[in-house]
């Protein structure tokens, strides 16, 4: 039994090495380098409360105004519109109050397995010190400030997410470089960082590898199926038996659906993250500040600084502006930030409009499965997913209800 496990990012990755421990033999796919995606350049957080929806009225109401502002927090090149309106009407379709409070309870269910997988793989895989003990700050500079991001705060109550209230002087005491303008401050213990998750992908590639799994470069042109799979076609190359096909390959995932005639609405959140390995401070936590759109990490031997969210689709060239933008935003929360010895990335994150992702048996081609659509929570839900589709793929029964992630759902 062959699975081709078609993307090797942090998802693909774990996939494959979960169903070689389970017996299959599997090959892993990628057009570039294993971890070279989003799972290279995203902020290294295991963020469990990050699961709230986006698709909520509170958001999309400001989304005209954003688009106005070339700093804002969500920026939509204006040729690509057209392409969007689709997928927009599907997210504001989403934000339906019936709907919104299912769809929290569809990522809660997930944040809630986070350490319960993650865990034990780290474990199994001699990883452990890849995962911090501290936890994230979420910033505020007053308590207007923090009224306005207490919805978030009333879901995580509502769920049983741990966090705790802590005046401005109390979050210096923890991350003494903070400004003197933040008033308010909600520590969230179990949002803990990894030291480097681009390292944490190769490692587990290296140990999936050692244990006699494949790993082939190559692009996609498309699939065979006699009744079911059979093979994965490369452009240029030979075709890749196989009795089952994994589709993980991130923001890339609906060119491979199309290719199987199963369109998704998935579209690219396109990130953007400064790498700083002369900050001139050190921090033991990440950081975000809600209201203008950025997360610190200390991760991968400096400071990274990201956040805000560009839709342009998958060819269109970089804008470096939104890292200079997220740098001078941070240095309002860290004011002896210096940005020296930098590098600036760009990279894809899949998003869904409804936010959940998809984990599910194709509803169309019998042997091919999708885990894709995690959006900024790929880190985060990686070792949950993997087990949860070695599960699907295996006949064995999932420990969660997994309609709410079935292909078919839109």
């Amino acid at each position: 039994m062959t699975t081709v496990v078609v993307g090797a990012g942090i998802i693909g990755t774990t996939i494959a090495y979960e169903l070689q421990r389970r017996g299959r033999r599997v090959i892993l796919l990628d057009k570039g380098e294993i971890g070279g995606g989003a799972s290279y350049g995203n902020m290294a957080s295991i963020a469990v409360t990050e699961f709230m929806p986006a698709s909520r009225p509170s958001i999309w109401k400001q989304i005209p105004g954003w688009m106005l502002d070339p700093e804002g927090p969500v920026r939509v090149r204006p040729g690509y519109m057209p392409k969007l309106l689709p997928w927009f009407a599907r997210f504001v379709a989403a934000s339906r109050p019936g709907k919104l409070r299912q769809l929290e309870a569809d990522g809660a269910v997930l944040c809630k397995r986070v350490y319960d997988d993650l865990l034990p793989l780290l474990r199994e895989t001699g990883l452990e010190g890849e995962l911090t003990e501290e936890g994230c700050l979420s910033l505020y500079s007053d308590e207007a400030e923090f009224r306005a991001d207490r919805e978030h705060i009333e879901i995580l109550e509502r769920f049983g997410f741990p966090f705790k209230r802590l005046t401005g002087s109390e979050a210096r005491e923890l991350e003494p470089e903070l400004s003197e303008n933040i008033g308010v401050a909600v520590h969230f213990p179990e949002n803990r960082s990894l030291r480097d998750p681009h390292r944490l992908v190769q490692a587990l590639a290296d140990r999936f590898l050692a244990r006699g799994g494949e790993f082939r470069r190559g692009a996609v042109a498309g699939f065979d199926r006699s009744g079911r799979i059979t093979a994965v076609r490369l452009v240029g190359g030979d075709p890749i038996a196989a009795d089952e096909v994994v589709i993980c390959a991130g923001a890339y995932s609906g060119l491979l659906s199309k290719m199987l005639g199963e369109p998704i609405p998935l579209e690219t959140e396109r990130g953007y993250h400064t790498q700083i390995m002369s900050p001139g401070i050190s921090m033991r936590h990440s950081i975000i500040w809600p209201a203008r759109a950025f997360m610190v990490t200390p991760t991968a031997g400096g400071i990274r600084v990201g956040g805000t969210v560009e839709m342009a689709g998958l060819d269109a060239a970089p804008d470096y502006r939104r890292s200079k933008i997220t740098v001078r935003r941070a240095q309002a929360a860290l004011p002896n930030l210096r940005c020296e010895d930098f590098s600036e990335w760009m990279g894809h994150r899949p998003a869904f409009p409804d936010t959940v992702p998809v984990m599910s048996a194709s509803a169309k081609v019998p042997g091919v499965f999708y885990a894709t659509g995690h959006g900024h929570l790929g880190v985060t839900y990686a070792a949950t997913t993997a087990r949860l589709m070695a599960d699907l793929i295996t006949g064995a029964t999932p420990p969660i209800d997994m309609r709410p992630y079935r292909i078919d759902r839109f």
